[in-house]
C-alpha cells in the first residue's frame, strides 16, 4: 500500500530534518585531508620501563630516530598521513623508536632485546588500531623476530566522534590493550589483553587544495616546432668539491635534558642564533667550511647556540664546530658557566668514517658520542670523561640541489584544556580534540542525531497508524498535508 501525500510529505520533511542536522556544515563535499606534522606521546608499558632499568633485568633503553622523551613517555615525531573529517577515518605514521635491552649474557649479548619503533595510528568506523615496526628476542628460545606494521594494540575509543576536525587533531590517554599478535612481537612478556600505556597525540591537518575552475586552466598552445633542450646531467662531487652548507644535529643528553627541566632544576632551555629544536636534539645549521669528500675530512662551523637553565644550572653552548679526520669526528663549541666562556671546547668524538657524498650529501646518522676531558669539565664534573652521551648526526652538502635531512616536525602545540570547538569524550579520561568546521563540538551531532532519530521513529509509527486507520471522507479530496514538523535545536 502506497504512502498518501501527506505520508510522504512528512517523511520527507522529517528526513531532511534528520539529514541536515547528522551532517556538519560541509562535511557531506569534505574531502580526504593531508595530516603533515604532530607528535604521539606513549609510554608503552611504564611498568616494562621499571622492569627492564630495574634490579632483575639491570639494562637499559635507548631512543633512535629522533624519538624523544615527555616525563615517563616517549614522543615519536613527524607525524604524515590522511584524514577524513567526513566519516572520521584518521591514518598518521610517526617517526622514532626505542630500543630495550637486558639480561646481560656472558658473551655481551642481551636475553631481552627489543625494539619498538614507527608507531602506526589507524581509526576508521569507530575502531583504532596502533600499528609498529617490530624487533624482539624471543623470551625463552632468544629466536629473533623482524615484523612491519604490527597490530600492537587496540584503542578504545569510546566517546570519540572523530568526525568535523579541521586545523589539527588531538586524542589524549586514548586506553591501550596488547592484541594477540603485540604479544607475540612483544616477545612474550606479557599476553593478549594486558592492558598498556594511554596513547595521546596531535598532528596538524592541511585542508585539501582548491579544484581549479575550467577558467583559469593554462591556454592550450600548439607544440613547439623544435625539440626542446635537454638539461645537462648533475655533475657528480670530485674530490674538490666545495661545501655548499651543512648542518649538525646534537641532543647533548637526555638524562641532561630531563634533569635541567625536571623537578630538581625546574628550568629550561632557550636556543639563539638560527639553532632549532628537534623535540630530542638540537639542530646547528648553516654549516661553512672545508670539505674534502676523497680524503673524507672536514672542518666546519656552525650557527646557533643553546643555554640551558634553571636552578644551579646555566649552561650555554655555542659557535658549535665539527672537525673530521682519520675516520673520527669531534663536536667542539665555545661554553659559557658561571659567567665565564672557553673557546672551542672539544666535547664530544664520535664514528664518522665513509664521509663521502652520494647524489650530493654526505651523511653520518646517529653516531655514539663519546664526552671528552674538555666536556667533563664544560659539565662541572656531572659526566666523568668517556660517558656515553646523544649520538651525533651530521648531514653535509656539495651541491646545492641536495636537501639536508628533515627536522623532526613535532606539529602544533595541543591545546591546554578542550574548547568549544575541541569536546570532551564522554569516557573519562579520553578527551578528543578534534575541532569541528562549523564551531560546534562534533559530539553534539551524535545527540542531535539521537533526538532526530526519536522523532523519526514517531513519525514512522504515525504512519503506520495513519495507514491502518480509516481516514474520513473529504468531498474535496484526499486529506490535506499534516503540519510541520520542527526538528530540535541544537543545544549550545
Amino acid at each position: 500500500m502506497l504512502l498518501s501525500r501527506s505520508g510522504r510529505a512528512l517523511a520527507a520533511t522529517v528526513f531532511a530534518a534528520l539529514l541536515a542536522a547528522l551532517v556538519p556544515a560541509g562535511a557531506a563535499h569534505a574531502e580526504s585531508r593531508t595530516v603533515q606534522g604532530g607528535r604521539l606521546d606513549w609510554g608503552i608499558k611504564s611498568s616494562f620501563q621499571g622492569y627492564v632499568t630495574g634490579p632483575v633485568a639491570q639494562g637499559s633503553w635507548s631512543l633512535t630516530g629522533g624519538a624523544a622523551t615527555v616525563g615517563a613517555q616517549y614522543r615519536f615525531h613527524s607525524a604524515q598521513g590522511s584524514y577524513d573529517p567526513a566519516t572520521g577515518t584518521f591514518e598518521a605514521a610517526f617517526g622514532g623508536g626505542v630500543h630495550f635491552t637486558g639480561h646481560r649474557k656472558a658473551d655481551g649479548t642481551h636475553e631481552l632485546d627489543l625494539t619498538i619503533s614507527r608507531p602506526r595510528i589507524r581509526i576508521q568506523g569507530g575502531v583504532g588500531t596502533l600499528y609498529a615496526d617490530m624487533a624482539s628476542k624471543a623470551k625463552g628460545s632468544g629466536r629473533k623476530t623482524v615484523s612491519s606494521r604490527v597490530p600492537l594494540a587496540t584503542l578504545n575509543l569510546g566517546g570519540i566522534d572523530m568526525r568535523g576536525g579541521t586545523g589539527s587533531v588531538s586524542l589524549a590517554n586514548v586506553p591501550a590493550t596488547l592484541t594477540a599478535q603485540g604479544a607475540t612481537a612483544f616477545a612474550g612478556y606479557y599476553p593478549a589483553g594486558t592492558a598498556l600505556d594511554p596513547v595521546s597525540l596531535t598532528v596538524d591537518v592541511r585542508a585539501a587544495p582548491a579544484a581549479k575552475s575550467p577558467s583559469s586552466a593554462p591556454p592550450t598552445t600548439a607544440p613547439p616546432t623544435t625539440a626542446p633542450a635537454t638539461a645537462a646531467p648533475r655533475p657528480t662531487a670530485t674530490a674538490g668539491a666545495a661545501l655548499k652548507t651543512a648542518a649538525v644535529d646534537w641532543g647533548v643528553r637526555r638524562t641532561f635534558r630531563e634533569y635541567v627541566t625536571g623537578a630538581i632544576a625546574q628550568g629550561q632551555w632557550t636556543l639563539a642564533g638560527g639553532a632549532q629544536d628537534g623535540g630530542a636534539l638540537f639542530r646547528f645549521p648553516s654549516g661553512t667550511g672545508r670539505f674534502d669528500p676523497g680524503a673524507g675530512t672536514l672542518d666546519a662551523a656552525f650557527a646557533g647556540s643553546v643555554r640551558f637553565t634553571g636552578t644551579h644550572v646555566d649552561l650555554t653552548l655555542a659557535g658549535v664546530t665539527v672537525k673530521v679526520a682519520g675516520g673520527t669526528g669531534t663536536l667542539a663549541a665555545d661554553v659559557t658557566s658561571a659567567g665565564k666562556t672557553e673557546k672551542k671546547v672539544p666535547l664530544v668524538t664520535f664514528p664518522a668514517r665513509g664521509l663521502a657524498p652520494k647524489n650530493g650529501l654526505a651523511v653520518v646518522t646517529e653516531a655514539p658520542a663519546t664526552l671528552t676531558e674538555g666536556g667533563a669539565r664544560a659539565f662541572g664534573g656531572m659526566y666523568r670523561a668517556g660517558t656515553v652521551m646523544d649520538p651525533v648526526s651530521l648531514a653535509v652538502s656539495v651541491d646545492a640541489a641536495a636537501a639536508l635531512p628533515a627536522l623532526p616536525d613535532l606539529g602544533s602545540e595541543p591545546t591546554a584544556t578542550p574548547s568549544a570547538a575541541s569536546p570532551s569524550a564522554s569516557v573519562a579520561p579520553v578527551t578528543a580534540a578534534a575541532s569541528s568546521d562549523s564551531g560546534t563540538p562534533v559530539g553534539v551531532y551524535a545527540g542531535i542525531g539521537a533526538g532526530l532519530l526519536a522523532v523519526a521513529a514517531a513519525a514512522y509509527v504515525l504512519l503506520l497508524r495513519r495507514r491502518r486507520t480509516p481516514q474520513p471522507a473529504d468531498a474535496t479530496g484526499p486529506a490535506g498535508p499534516a503540519g510541520p514538523v520542527e526538528a530540535p535545536k541544537p543545544t549550545d
